[in-house]
């Protein structure tokens, strides 16, 4: 069914934040599998002699590459009957072997009741030896009970990242483009770092005292940066085009990246009682009822991407907020009230 014209309210909410400095621009898309509303508002930065945002500007996209990688792989696997969700790490990583992990299921790391370090504190505990953190990670004792609580951590993609690494023998960013970025066309969305080219902006994040400036084209995340800017935590970099032919393909999922049993696990609550509740890496959107079928996942830059099967429909919005500020109240109410508006809720 066609976009009931949201244009209007979407760019009037998009453009409250670049006035109210929320932001210092964004650009979004709302659509279902055959029609879709897109627009940019603001500058990469808050100068007015910097470039005017535009629907294909590249952003930071910081923990969507949780989904667009790491969800999407695993779920390759699972789906191949390669993985399968109740598999032990002490039988897919033998690093893991003998060490607190061991027990740990794929199940528990995508619905976050692993009971995982709820910090990355990687170059704190363990040096900054790609090895030697890989290593320490992998050893590392739990701080919960598995399956007694939902905690958020970067740790439960990170390890799935290594699994991935391991089970399809290549690096995760050479399986993220031949498994998925190719086949779906995504020819802007790739890890960091990203040099500017002729006509392609790079929203920048924010401002890093070690490189004397805002950083534009490197991967915020520290621990991303710390593990050579590739792993299953952040690191990559997409446009709202390419986020929209992920999206449009997760709604008439046929097999090629995604399976539709998959898709459809994935975007149910498998936590129970325990809040908040989970799906598979997915979470309901905040706000949102059981029947609005409404589902999402944040990054710490200032984006975000939600989809309703039940309603046929999408929504995505990148802004780089993290150039102003780490607070996010004022950016979780415009996420909630595009939310809203996107879905005519």
């Amino acid at each position: 069914m066609p976009i009931a014209n949201p244009t209007d309210q979407l760019t009037a909410l998009v453009e409250a934040g670049v006035r109210e400095q929320i932001f210092p621009g964004a650009t979004w898309a709302v659509g279902t599998v055959d029609h879709h509303a897109m627009g940019a508002a603001g500058r990469l930065t808050p100068d007015p002699a910097s470039a005017a945002m535009q629907v294909d500007t590249l952003f930071d996209i910081a923990s969507l590459t949780k989904i667009i990688s790491v969800w999407s792989l695993i779920g390759r696997l699972v789906s191949q009957k390669r993985l399968g969700l109740d598999s032990r790490l002490a039988d897919v990583l033998p690093g893991t072997q003998g060490y607190a992990l061991a027990p740990i299921t794929i199940f528990q790391l995508l619905t976050h009741t692993a009971g995982l370090p709820l910090r990355a504190r990687l170059r704190a505990s363990y040096g900054d030896v790609y090895d030697d953190i890989v290593r320490g990670v992998l050893r590392e004792q739990l701080e919960g009970i598995p399956g007694q609580a939902v905690e958020y951590t970067d740790r439960a993609a990170l390890i799935l990242g290594l699994v991935i690494e391991r089970l399809l023998g290549m690096p995760l960013d050479v399986a993220l483009a031949e498994h998925v970025l190719q086949p779906l066309g995504m020819a802007a969305t790739g890890y960091g770092p990203v040099a500017p080219r002729h006509g392609q902006l790079v929203a920048p994040t924010e401002y890093c005292d070690e490189a004397g400036a805002h950083l534009a084209g490197t991967v915020h995340d520290f621990s991303s940066r710390l593990l050579g800017g590739v792993c299953g935590i952040a690191g990559l970099f997409s446009n709202v085009p390419d986020l929209q032919r992920f999206l449009r393909a997760m709604l008439t999922p046929h097999g090629d990246v995604f399976d539709a049993d998959w898709v459809r696990e994935s975007l149910r609550v498998q936590t129970g009682e325990l809040q908040p509740s989970r799906g598979l890496f997915w979470h309901p959107a905040a706000g949102t009822r059981p029947q609005d079928d409404v589902w999402c996942h944040l990054g710490f830059t200032g984006t975000a991407m939600w989809l309703s099967p039940r309603r046929g429909r999408y929504a995505v919005l990148l802004t780089n907020k993290l150039y102003y500020t780490r607070d996010f109240t004022r950016i979780n109410d415009i996420r909630r009230d595009f939310m809203r508006g996107a879905f005519a809720l």
